[in-house]
């Protein structure tokens, strides 16, 4: 018996109950530093082979450039402006826009799927001890790990930090060290040993898996054979013309932590902060290469699908610029890879949205997608196996109230709350180093993009319930 979802047929007579296994891989702060998406420097050998026996978006976007936003968005699949859920502070389990919202975990397990998950799916950090538990929900899952009171386990830490960062940042957690540990004392490689139990074991239900690995979230503190792939002569840093952010309006411009790189550059740290955000990347991909490998090994090979994405991309200098929380598209760009029973192999450069997993995975399990949803399906594009969409697309990012910018197959258009803008044509000009905002002949490119610009707009709250 085959069945047809969108344009994807999937054979359902190998799966007992009718629906396909799902296997969701979070990554925290991974940008576009992947051998897949054409970076030159990092070695992502797992992620690559997954990308390579699947459907890969080179084009895709977080809903928003922070965490908890970003997560928030992504599970429930509504917008940060339409949720009022903007900063990471915000414990988005408060905000009554989403009472009664089926998120992505509950919604699985409404439908009969055995819910369980580990680490880093909602926002937490190990910034602070209290907040490993972070704004996490219990409701949906059937089992979490560690707990469903401790969303992350802790973390191994080096004896006195910083040691190379500045202790200013985020309490000394801005900071990179190349750790003489294994990597099965890394608090992800225990969320990891966990998963490969849930892979290995038969389930009397379709089983809804999620995984989150926090690598390479700061601190970059990590096993030092990871750090030994990226010799620090062989470093490159980022292309950055002196005068980038000239061009920048002023409520652009607040954004770039321009400090935080005067600080490292100062300190002769860059090459250095680099190499430990390289090492944490190609950590984390050791990690997907475990969880791909016990997949593949056990009971549930044949009719899995997995969806690997991250929240947000990474700024390590560009624009000035350390971190997330900015429009730019160093910070937005993400892996968001589709691989299972009949998903084609191809490369898609259509916008997307990591609002769009949320409807996609109900496409592919053939689930009656809830109304409320904001993202569209991709199920149709990984069908087709095309490279070009019929109908065209745009990915809409939000940081704050009415920050927005459009990205379309060639452009990116920022609009900032007070009217300013910025447009950047990212064939020509990949790095955005040139803003055309303000050249006349651009007016119908910016118009064209503005009227996608999302119709609600709430406010956030007026003070923080609290921090994680």
């Amino acid at each position: 018996m085959w069945r047809l979802v969108g344009s994807i047929w999937v054979a359902a007579a190998a799966i007992a109950w009718g629906k396909p296994n799902v296997l969701f891989i979070a990554i925290d702060d991974l940008n576009g530093c992947v051998g897949a998406l054409g970076d030159q420097q990092a070695q992502t050998p797992h992620i690559d082979r997954l990308a390579a026996r699947g459907a890969l978006f080179t084009n895709a976007h977080c809903a928003v450039p922070a965490c908890n936003p970003s997560r928030t968005a992504i599970l429930t699949g509504l917008r940060a402006s339409t949720s009022g859920v903007y900063l990471n502070q915000q414990d988005w389990r408060e905000e009554p826009r989403l009472k009664g919202i089926a998120t992505l975990p509950g919604f699985f397990r409404e439908q009969g799927y055995k819910v369980v998950g580990g680490g880093k799916i909602y926002h937490a950090h190990s910034l602070t001890d209290e907040a490993h538990s972070g704004f996490f929900d219990p409701e949906p899952w059937e089992q979490y790990f560690p707990s469903k009171s401790l969303a992350m386990p802790l973390e191994t830490d080096p004896p006195n930090y910083p040691v190379f960062g500045n202790p200013k940042f985020y309490r000394g957690h801005f900071d990179w060290v190349p750790m003489t540990i294994d990597d099965a004392e890394m608090a992800d490689a225990k969320v990891v040993s966990w998963a490969e139990t849930q892979l290995s074991e038969v389930h009397d239900q379709p089983l809804f898996l999620a995984v989150g690995v926090y690598r390479p979230h700061v601190p970059w503190w990590t096993p030092k054979k990871y750090f030994d792939i990226y010799p620090l002569d062989q470093i490159q840093l980022p292309a950055m013309p002196a005068d980038d952010l000239d061009d920048i309006p002023p409520a652009g411009r607040a954004m770039a932590r321009e400090h935080w790189q005067q600080w490292v550059v100062d300190n002769g740290q860059w090459r250095q902060a680099l190499q430990g955000y390289l090492a944490s990347v190609s950590f984390a991909d050791a990690m997907v290469g475990r969880l791909i490998e016990a997949l593949e090994a056990g009971p549930m090979r044949d009719d899995t699908v997995v969806v690997l994405w991250s929240d947000h991309g990474y700024h390590l200098g560009h624009k000035q610029h350390w971190e997330k929380f900015a429009l730019w598209r160093q910070a937005t760009q993400v892996p968001l890879i589709f691989a299972g029973p009949e998903i084609g192999v191809a490369e898609i450069g259509s916008p997307a949205s990591l609002l769009d997993v949320y409807p996609t995975l109900c496409d592919l399990a053939g689930l009656e997608k809830p109304e409320h949803l904001e993202g569209r399906s991709l199920a149709d594009l990984i069908g087709q196996r095309a490279l070009e969409p019929e109908i065209e697309r745009y990915a809409i990012v939000t940081h704050g109230f009415q920050n927005h910018a459009v990205q379309s197959q060639d452009y990116r258009y920022i609009r900032y709350h007070d009217g300013s803008e910025e447009l950047y044509h990212h064939p020509s000009d990949p790095h955005e180093f040139d803003n055309l905002a303000t050249e006349s002949e651009w007016a119908d490119v910016k118009a064209k993009l503005r009227a996608e610009l999302p119709k609600i707009n709430v406010l956030g709250p007026r003070k923080v319930v609290r921090k994680p």
